[in-house]
């Protein structure tokens, strides 16, 4: 693992280890559900690492606190490394979907694009101001109970656990779709399987990745947290390569709104900014928190930037023939073409043993002390393999990218990310709070509440339709 991730990735996730203290060759996983899902066992008052043969042992609150002091003295991450975490936790799986989503609304949809960066970034800010208020809090869980005490957290952790699980469906969706493209050489095929070539293919790199759910300790894979990163950014220079000198001259008109369409694509929208699940622990990491507002406004515009740029590209290049990953409608002969589809394929390889990690840990503290390590490690192993087929089955069921990636923005991501952190604020913040703050964020409450609702209505009739018309042929 580079110095760079070890250093500068490695302090932003140093409060998610369970209370322990950062180590050379820790894991840290670049995405936003991953670092939760750590965040998830420290807030349940692990104290202390399964590590080794050791059980974890919980609830000595005065050791809770030294660890959080100690933490927070060697919080040294600086308004650079900060805005770079952040601007690494919200590009993703999102940017692919982004020049269908402007095709498809329209151009003016990009007011809606660039309308929800802004919204998002103010809730970044006012989570911060939450933590600004109880010290306590290090993560998105805390700041549930925070505001609303245990039902808070519960609804906090089922919405993060929920779009963890859609965001690995997409993923997995993702992989089969450009895998054979990738081997487009390879004609795989088994008679008693009624599977076709790509299914099969999924099916085996799948089952490549699974015996990394059974390792325990990840550091001889945590490159991969870091590699997730530089291949997400791969992509998109790879895409403005192909725009700038792939030979490509399309230079397709692109329709001034769709209406109808905007509630679907709202959902793909809203997906690309998913990341507040992660930005307590972004804030925790600072050397000067007070400056967590500027790095939310400069990561914020930076990745709207991207997007747009990507989406007007994408759109302009292959118009109404845009796929809705943008990597499907490249030319394949082209080698920056190549590069991002390899790229692409190799992303959710990355994620799978990173998401799980943090789960298994609490799944461990959850057996009983007197469990042998070896039958704790086929429970974990065992668990996350489920899990995983579980994954892949739904992947391999409902292979409607776009449709899924606009359910889980609809349905969980917009309440992630825009719905929660205002009620939160409200509630936390009441005192202090101005009367047209409060305005304010009430209408991102009902804006957020009406686009979920629509988005949620339109991409599961979407996304039924298409698994009949599958049925169907």
């Amino acid at each position: 693992m580079s110095d760079f991730s070890a250093t500068k990735f490695g302090r932003c996730w140093s409060s998610l280890e369970f209370g322990k203290q950062p180590q050379r060759n820790q894991v840290v996983s670049e995405t936003v559900h991953g670092a939760q899902l750590a965040a998830a066992a420290q807030s349940a008052n692990c104290v202390t690492c399964v590590e080794g043969n050791k059980v974890c042992k919980c609830g000595k609150d005065t050791e809770v606190l030294n660890l959080q002091s100690e933490h927070h003295a060697k919080a040294t991450s600086s308004f650079t490394h900060s805005v770079i975490n952040m601007i690494g936790m919200l590009i993703g799986l999102g940017q692919l979907s982004t020049p269908y989503a402007l095709e498809n609304g329209g151009w003016s949809s990009v007011f809606l694009l660039v309308g929800l960066g802004v919204m998002c970034a103010y809730t970044s800010h006012i989570i911060g101001k939450c933590l600004e208020e109880d010290s306590s809090s290090k993560t998105y869980q805390d700041i549930g109970q925070q505001a609303f005490g245990a039902k808070g957290r519960i609804i906090a952790s089922t919405l993060i656990y929920l779009e963890i699980f859609f965001a690995l469906v997409s993923y997995t969706i993702s992989l089969s779709d450009n895998l054979p493209l990738v081997l487009s050489g390879v004609h795989a095929h088994i008679s008693w399987l009624p599977l076709s070539a790509s299914q099969l293919l999924t099916v085996v790199a799948v089952l490549v990745a699974l015996p990394t759910l059974w390792l325990r300790d990840l550091s001889s894979i945590s490159f991969l947290s870091f590699g997730g990163i530089v291949m997400s950014l791969l992509i998109f220079v790879t895409i403005a390569c192909t725009a700038a000198f792939g030979g490509v001259r399309g230079n397709h008109s692109i329709p001034l709104l769709q209406l109808r369409k905007i509630p679907g694509i709202s959902g793909l929208y809203i997906f690309s900014y998913a990341g507040h699940i992660v930005f307590p622990n972004i804030y925790t990491a600072m050397k000067d928190p007070s400056k967590f507002t500027k790095v939310s406004i400069a990561s914020f515009t930076t990745v709207t930037m991207l997007y747009t740029a990507l989406a007007f590209m994408g759109a302009k290049l292959f118009g109404p023939a845009v796929s809705s990953q943008i990597t499907l409608s490249m030319p394949p002969h082209l080698i920056a073409t190549k590069i991002a589809l390899w790229a692409t394929v190799l992303t959710p390889m990355t994620k799978y043993a990173l998401e799980f990690s943090p789960f298994a840990s609490q799944l461990e503290h959850k057996l009983p002390s007197t469990m042998s390590s070896r039958a704790r490690m086929v429970i974990r192993g065992s668990v996350g393999s489920i899990l995983l087929l579980v994954i892949l089955a739904l992947a391999l069921s409902l292979p409607y990218f776009e449709h899924v990636l606009s359910l889980t923005g609809s349905l969980v991501s917009i309440a992630i990310s825009l719905i929660f952190p205002c009620a939160f604020y409200l509630k936390i913040c009441w005192p202090q709070v101005s009367k047209p703050t409060v305005v304010l964020n009430g209408v991102l409450i009902v804006l957020g509440a009406l686009l979920g609702v629509v988005g949620t209505i339109s991409s599961s009739k979407a996304l039924i339709q298409s698994i009949q018309r599958g049925h169907s042929l």
